[in-house]
């Protein structure tokens, strides 16, 4: 292609083909080849020119399959598009690298015949872009300016026809200290009129040594071990944009129990954050399971009537079903009158749990429900002895007959619990006192599980059981050591107590650091009555050069958001409490229920600068909002304890994910919309908040995150919140640059990707307001 045809160059829509292990990506880009420039598909619905008709195009399929040995993967991916048009188009592909010299070879594919594809160093690929850029009036593919390319030669796509595009490559992978790295861009694919039809991602891992931790901070994948050295994920999405890039870590020796950290220190004079992640052994290198204690304490009162008793039933016999041989149990129902299986707790032999089953298949509701009755008797049967015990407390009401004082249930409880017994809770539909479940299980080492009126029960119970039926190590304590010395220089831990470890499970633990160098983790706990120690190496690094470990941060702040929700529901608000959480929520783009207030695009950029700091107009609106949390039952108390459980317990960070369009309003759905399936999710429509009395998710379109900064619309304006702050106490000098223009692309060659993925965001109608180098930028 020559220069002259660049210039000439429009594209309708990019999508990411091609995987790098660093944090700058790359993809395959579709460009369309016309004499008339067509904008960029763009997915938030603002006002933009009409869709072209007789140039467009629709993608059924992105598949990715890798084979990873130890360091190495061998990646081909698989694409299917389709000219939904009325003519003809010619088309070409771009591959942008993640650095020179990432991808030795590439093979490229279409419909069974292979094109060629040559290397353009970074200075040529430079002209490309900025070539494209200025052609289409469109800063879309910015990000990727400073990187080499790979291009390809023209083939024709006719009308109404499909073409598969497949591609082929082998990477050695990166390392970040015990970790390896795999990343595969899928961002680009927002640039699409409609989600992608079927997006499949499979990855088989294969260790020289055992596999430990395998972890994604980005998407909720399935793994399924094969053995201690192979394992596949599995991450798969229908009608998605896939707006944020998928990203593995896993980790490999062939030590007993293992333990990595992931640091992240954007500004060297703040405090740092960090990740650690912990897998203990595989249940085929114990020489037998931990002995356990088993209480299953079920309500059969009259609401649990139908249904609920039948799946109740269901799930104490798969409890029953799966205990292990030396294992000790019992089952305790509860009305307003208490009756145990057995008076005592029985072995887990053959004849017991038969008989057992017996006694769960005469269950039946009616009655009050006496919860308080229910834990004493549960209590006193637990043992003075080394094993764990694991209590499964099932409850679909609030509590009716006995002692009915939510804090005096919880005193009574936590004072008979005299051997350390864990306490798992499932509220069950919206009548349950969900405050009184969270109050037990922060008081007895324990969590809260909601299961909604047309959930399953038996299925939830069930999942984490399998959790919880193979403790490794039980009575965990971590410590964290510098080498030159200092003990207490990490704080603010999440979760800030380990209790168990089990097999299959992984622990992801967040946190704040004040000093950085090299460290030691000490993690001690017991084994069937035999205390175990192991150490392990970290580096919390001075400061990060990139933000390629970012996600730790917004991690931290996601679950730092649910333990400030859980402080104030539990031991009631204060200023401190309510300053933080909009704070976190406004640097962050983290809406809650609470704080979708800051996405009100009427309110002044003052208002916006203020929210940042604990204003006062922020706060009244915030107490006014937390006003909810004293609902302790009904539609509104259930999802604000489920709400707050999820951000508890994130595993992950998503940055942008789509969701499933019932999420959306009638309107927005018939139009192609999607929306968020978990309300610390952002699509690419903007971010999707739940709310608390409907149970929907509704889209807010004035606020969007982009990598690790957050744009609000305010006064005909997108700006980053620093911009805001800056502009508002006269602390900035404002920069106009117009777009396209010389001083434009000088500004992207000065800036860096994550900064360039920013200006990329701008429409031809927006105006643009941000922060860099000590600058406010206006962008028109």
């Amino acid at each position: 292609m020559t220069r002259t045809a660049l210039l000439a160059t429009s594209f309708l829509t990019a999508l990411c083909l091609v995987f790098s292990a660093s944090v700058a990506t790359a993809q395959g880009v579709i460009v369309i080849h016309h004499p008339h420039p067509h904008p960029l598909p763009r997915p938030i619905p603002r006002p933009r020119p009409a869709p072209q008709p007789e140039l467009s195009y629709k993608i059924s399929k992105l598949e990715v399959n890798a084979n990873i040995k130890d360091q190495v993967a061998q990646v081909q991916v698989a694409q299917e598009f389709t000219n939904t048009g009325s003519r003809q188009m010619e088309v070409s592909f771009l591959f942008p690298l993640p650095y020179d010299g990432a991808i030795d070879s590439l093979t490229l594919m279409v419909d069974g015949k292979e094109f060629p594809a040559k290397l353009l160093p970074k200075d040529k690929a430079r002209e490309v872009y900025e070539s494209i850029v200025r052609s289409n009036k469109d800063p879309a593919l910015l990000e990727w300016t400073g990187t080499g390319m790979f291009q390809t030669s023209v083939f024709p796509v006719p009308a109404g026809a499909s073409r598969e595009v497949n591609i082929t490559y082998s990477q050695l992978l990166k390392k970040d200290g015990r970790l390896t790295d795999f990343l595969f861009p899928l961002s680009t694919a927002k640039y699409t009129d409609k989600p992608v039809e079927k997006v499949k991602v499979r990855l088989a891992i294969e260790a020289s040594q055992k596999l430990k931790s395998i972890y994604s901070p980005t998407h909720e994948v399935d793994i399924s071990r094969n053995g201690n050295k192979r394992a596949v994920v599995k991450f798969e999405k229908e009608n998605y944009i896939p707006s944020n890039d998928f990203r593995l870590f896993f980790e490999s020796n062939n030590e007993k129990l293992s333990a990595s950290v992931i640091s992240y220190r954007p500004n060297k004079n703040e405090e740092g954050f960090f990740l650690m992640l912990a897998s203990p052994p595989p249940r085929d290198d114990m020489a037998e399971a931990v002995k356990k204690t088993v209480l299953f304490v079920v309500d059969r009162s009259g609401s649990m009537s139908g249904e609920k008793m039948d799946q109740a039933r269901e799930a104490a016999k798969y409890v029953l079903n799966h205990l292990n041989e030396k294992d000790l149990f019992n089952i305790i129902a509860y009305d307003s009158d208490v009756e145990s299986f057995r008076p005592e707790l029985q072995s887990a032999d053959k004849k017991s749990i038969t008989e057992a089953i017996g006694f769960v298949d005469g269950l039946y509701a009616g009655g009050s429900t006496n919860i308080d009755g229910a834990l004493t008797s549960a209590m006193k049967m637990v043992q003075d002895d080394d094993r764990p015990c694991y209590i499964l407390f099932l409850s679909d009401g609030r509590p009716t007959h006995g002692e009915t004082n939510e804090m005096k249930i919880v005193e009574h409880a936590k004072g008979n619990n005299s051997y350390d017994a864990r306490m798992i809770n499932f509220g069950v539909g919206f009548d349950v006192n969900s405050r009184l479940m969270d109050r037990l299980s922060r008081e007895i080492k324990g969590q809260s599980q909601y299961v909604r009126p047309d959930e399953d029960l038996e299925e939830h119970v069930a999942r984490l059981y399998r959790k919880i039926n193979a403790p490794v190590m039980t009575n965990v304590k971590i410590k964290f050591d510098l080498e030159d010395g200092g003990q207490n220089f990490v704080n603010r831990l999440l979760p800030k107590e380990v209790v168990d470890l089990f097999d299959g499970e992984q622990l992801v633990q967040v946190g704040r650091y004040k000093k950085a160098g090299k460290a030691k983790i000490t993690i001690t706990g017991t084994v069937n009555g035999e205390k175990e120690r192991f150490d392990f190496p970290a580096d919390f690094v001075q400061e990060s050069s990139d933000q390629s470990n970012a996600f730790v941060e917004k991690l931290w702040a996601i679950r730092r958001i649910g333990e400030i929700i859980d402080e104030m529901d539990l031991n009631g608000k204060n200023d401190e409490l309510m300053t933080e959480l909009v704070r976190l929520s406004t640097d962050h783009g983290i809406l809650t229920p609470y704080t979708s207030f800051l996405a009100d695009e009427n309110q002044s950029v003052q208002e916006l600068a203020d929210a940042r700091f604990g204003g006062s107009m922020s706060l009244s609106l915030l107490r006014a909002e937390t006003e909810k949390l004293a609902e302790v039952s009904g539609r509104s108390g259930f999802l604000q304890r489920d709400f707050k459980q999820r951000y508890q317990n994130a595993q992950n960070a998503p940055a942008a994910e789509s969701a499933p369009a019932k999420a959306m309003s009638a309107d927005r759905a018939a139009s192609g919309g999607v929306a968020g399936p978990s309300s610390f999710e952002s699509g690419a429509y903007g971010l999707a908040v739940q709310d608390t009395e409907t149970d929907e998710y509704k889209v807010v379109e004035s606020v969007r995150n982009v990598g690790n900064k957050t744009l609000f619309y305010r006064e005909n304006m997108w700006m980053d919140e620093e911009s805001a702050v800056k502009l508002t106490k006269n602390k900035s000098i404002i920069v106009e640059i117009k777009r396209f223009s010389k001083e434009y692309f000088d500004l992207v060659a000065e800036n860096t990707k994550e900064e360039n993925q920013v200006l990329s965001q701008q429409r031809a109608d927006e105006t643009l307001m941000v922060w860099l180098r000590g600058k406010n930028y206006l962008i028109k």
